[in-house]
C-alpha cells in the first residue's frame, strides 16, 4: 500500500509505507523542524490481514440494535405507567408511541419495521430529502452533519454526490465519535454503499475532539416534531443531543447553525409542550416533509454544550468519547465536573469492528545537553492507523 501521508494525534507523520507481510516497514519523521529525524520501525498487527467482513459487521450491528430496542421498550413502558403529565420521560414516550403506532397502522412505515424505538423510515423519505436538497441553506453548505438512520439515507447521498463533506456519527457512539466522508475518497459505485452503516465503517475516516472542522448544516432524525415551535422528539436515547453538545464543544457549530429534520407529514404534532422541554433538547429550524418545507422560526434556545449534571454515571460508562472529554475538561480546568443521577440504561455492548488492526509504535526521544533531540527510538504503544489508499478498515 502507498499511504503517502498518514496523520494522527501525535506530532509525527508516516511516509513511504510498504507492505512486507506482517509487520510493516515504515519511515518516520517528526513534524517539528527541531526534531526532524528519520528512522525505520517495524509495526506489528494483532491479526492476519483479512477482507472487511460486511455480513458479519451488519449482523452484529442488527443484534446490538435489537438488544437496545428491547431494553428501551421495557423502560418506556415502565416510565409511562409511573410518570405523570409533568414527567418529561413519561409524556415524551406517550407521544412517541402514538406516532409509531400510527405509522404502522396506516402503513406509512418502511423497512426496518416495526418502527418502534427507531427513527422511523417512512413512505416519501427520498422526496422529503430532495426538498431539503433544493434549499439554499443546503446548496451553500460545504460540510453537513447527517444522522445515520434509514430515512436520512437519501440526504447522505445528496450530500456526498453534491461534493460536500459528510459528517456522520458512529451509531449510538459505540465505536467512537464521528466519521468524515468525501466524494474524493469514493468511487462512483461506492456512494450508495457508503450511505449505509456498513459503508461508513468501511470507508469513513474517524475524527476526534481535536479535529478542526466547521459544520454548516445539521440534519437530524425525528419521531415527532411541532411545526409551530420547532420542538422535536427523537427516539429517546439522547444521542442526537450528545452529538450536538460535542460539536458545540469543538467549536464546529454555534447558535446560528441551522438544524433541519425530514419527516412524514403524519409525524407533525401540536402537543409537545415547549415549556417542558429539557435544557439539552435540540429544536429544529426547518422541517422537510414529502409535501412541504416549514421554517419554524423556533423560539426554543439551542443547547450550549454538554450538560454534565444531566448525564448519569451509566451513560458516561457506555460512551468512551464522553469519558475522554470529561477527563480533558477536568484536567484543563482543575475542577471536577458534576454528574447526573443514576439510571438504568439498555445494555449497549461494544460493537466489534471487523477487520480491526491494532498497531504498536511510539517514538521515544532522547535529548542532548542543548535540549535538542539526539536519538529517536520506537517503543510499544497502541494507536489508530488507517490505510487511506484502501477501502478496508484499519483501526483499533
Amino acid at each position: 500500500m502507498d499511504a503517502r501521508l498518514i496523520q494522527f494525534s501525535f506530532p509525527y507523520s508516516f511516509y513511504k509505507i510498504s507492505r512486507q507481510g506482517t509487520p510493516l516497514s515504515l519511515s518516520i519523521s517528526t513534524n517539528h523542524e527541531s526534531q526532524r529525524k528519520r528512522m525505520s520501525v517495524k509495526v506489528g498487527s494483532t491479526r492476519d490481514d483479512v477482507a472487511f467482513d460486511e455480513s458479519a459487521f451488519e449482523a452484529e450491528r442488527l443484534r446490538l440494535d435489537a438488544k437496545a430496542r428491547e431494553s428501551m421498550a421495557e423502560a418506556s413502558k415502565r416510565e409511562m405507567e409511573v410518570g405523570d403529565d409533568d414527567d418529561a420521560k413519561a409524556w415524551k414516550w406517550r407521544i412517541r408511541k402514538r406516532i409509531w403506532d400510527l405509522m404502522e397502522a396506516r402503513n406509512i412505515a418502511l423497512f426496518p419495521r416495526p418502527v418502534h424505538h427507531r427513527i422511523p423510515n417512512f413512505v416519501g423519505a427520498p422526496i422529503a430529502a430532495s426538498k431539503l436538497g433544493e434549499l439554499e441553506v443546503f446548496r451553500a453548505s460545504e460540510c453537513v452533519k447527517v444522522n445515520p438512520d434509514s430515512p436520512q439515507k437519501r440526504v447522505r447521498y445528496l450530500t456526498l454526490s453534491g461534493g460536500k463533506k459528510l459528517l456522520t456519527p458512529q451509531p449510538r457512539l459505540r465505536t467512537g465519535f464521528f466519521s468524515v466522508l468525501e466524494l474524493r475518497m469514493l468511487t462512483a459505485r461506492s456512494i450508495d454503499e457508503v450511505c449505509t452503516s456498513v459503508g461508513v465503517a468501511k470507508y469513513g475516516k474517524p475524527i476526534g475532539l481535536d479535529e478542526e472542522i466547521k459544520v454548516d448544516l445539521i440534519v437530524i432524525g425525528s419521531v415527532a416534531v411541532d411545526p409551530k415551535t420547532g420542538a422535536r422528539l427523537g427516539k429517546g436515547e439522547g444521542f442526537a443531543e450528545l452529538e450536538y453538545g460535542m460539536l458545540r464543544y469543538m467549536g464546529a457549530i454555534d447558535d446560528s447553525t441551522p438544524v433541519v429534520t425530514t419527516v412524514h407529514d403524519e409525524q407533525l404534532v401540536d402537543d409537545i409542550p415547549a415549556e417542558k422541554l429539557l435544557v439539552h433538547d435540540v429544536p429544529v429550524d426547518i422541517i422537510c416533509t414529502p409535501t412541504r418545507v416549514i421554517f419554524t422560526n423556533t423560539p426554543i434556545p439551542k443547547p450550549k454544550g454538554i450538560y454534565w449534571d444531566k448525564l448519569s454515571p451509566e451513560k458516561l460508562g457506555q460512551i468512551r468519547i464522553l469519558r475522554e472529554l470529561k477527563c480533558r475538561i477536568e484536567r484543563e480546568t482543575g475542577e471536577k465536573l458534576p454528574c447526573g443521577a443514576p439510571e438504568k440504561l439498555p445494555p449497549t455492548a461494544q460493537r466489534r469492528l471487523m477487520n480491526a488492526v491494532r498497531w504498536y509504535v511510539r517514538p521515544e526521544f532522547r535529548y542532548n545537553l542543548h535540549g535538542k533531540v539526539s536519538h529517536c527510538f520506537p517503543t510499544p504503544y497502541s494507536l489508530e492507523l488507517r490505510d487511506v489508499s484502501s477501502p478496508g478498515l484499519l483501526r483499533s
